[in-house]
């Protein structure tokens, strides 16, 4: 589906970029690799893009984050493992197998207790978070779930985030689809539409990123 890499770099460049900036675990390794001969693979996010969202985690001094979408666990860890000893990760996935992969690795990496996950649809989960009262108390949201809902998923971040908060968006650029207005397909389409609102949003300051398939970093103003 989507590239692990980022676009636009050849092999050689690629490789050069990891070798002198990547400073991946053992444990992420591993999981990266198991998650390679899954048949889902290209679901994964690039190491470089983990890495950067951690750095942009302790940038800001998060201690409660979100994640939309985990799939077999590699964001929620790198982003556990960024954390302060007392900082929870609060993940949304519907998806056992995957989840049960997760699991193994944040047990082995020792950061278990820091990641609270919601197994149900993502919407239900968030949902239910907000009627709980817990607008506004969120330091940093990860979105990397079924495209379609993309938008749904993005008003719900933006009121569970504190303001002066960051979203992260993943996959904006889309293998580069979302610039060929030829391409038409239902998600496609989605995720050309939420490009051009968060554009727009007054609500927001906002940079879309040239990182793996495109990160959109998303504050939240005041």
């Amino acid at each position: 589906m989507m590239p692990l890499k980022t676009a636009g770099l050849d092999r050689p460049f690629y490789e050069y970029l990891l070798s002198v900036s990547l400073r991946e675990l053992p444990i992420l390794s591993q999981l990266r690799q198991e998650t390679g001969l899954h048949p889902r693979a290209r679901m994964q996010i690039a190491p470089e893009q983990g890495q950067f969202m951690a750095l942009l985690v302790q940038l800001i001094g998060a201690k409660k984050t979100l994640e939309v979408g985990v799939f077999t666990g590699y964001s929620a860890l790198v982003i556990a493992l960024a954390l302060p000893p007392d900082g929870k990760v609060v993940a949304c996935e519907v998806n056992e197998d995957y989840a049960t992969i997760a699991r193994r690795y944040w047990q082995q990496a020792g950061v278990a207790d820091k990641i609270e996950l919601h197994l149900a649809p993502a919407l239900e989960t968030l949902d239910r978070l907000l009627s709980m009262g817990q607008a506004n108390t969120f330091d940093f949201a990860f979105i990397d779930a079924d495209k379609s809902c993309y938008d749904l998923y993005y008003e719900r971040a933006l009121q569970l985030v504190r303001p002066g908060g960051l979203i992260a968006i993943d996959n904006v650029l889309w293998s580069g689809r979302v610039a060929d207005p030829g391409v038409q397909d239902n998600r496609t389409r989605q995720m050309r539409s939420l490009n051009q609102k968060l554009h727009q949003d007054i609500r927001i300051s906002l940079s879309m990123l040239a990182i793996a398939d495109g990160l959109t970093l998303v504050i939240k103003n005041s």
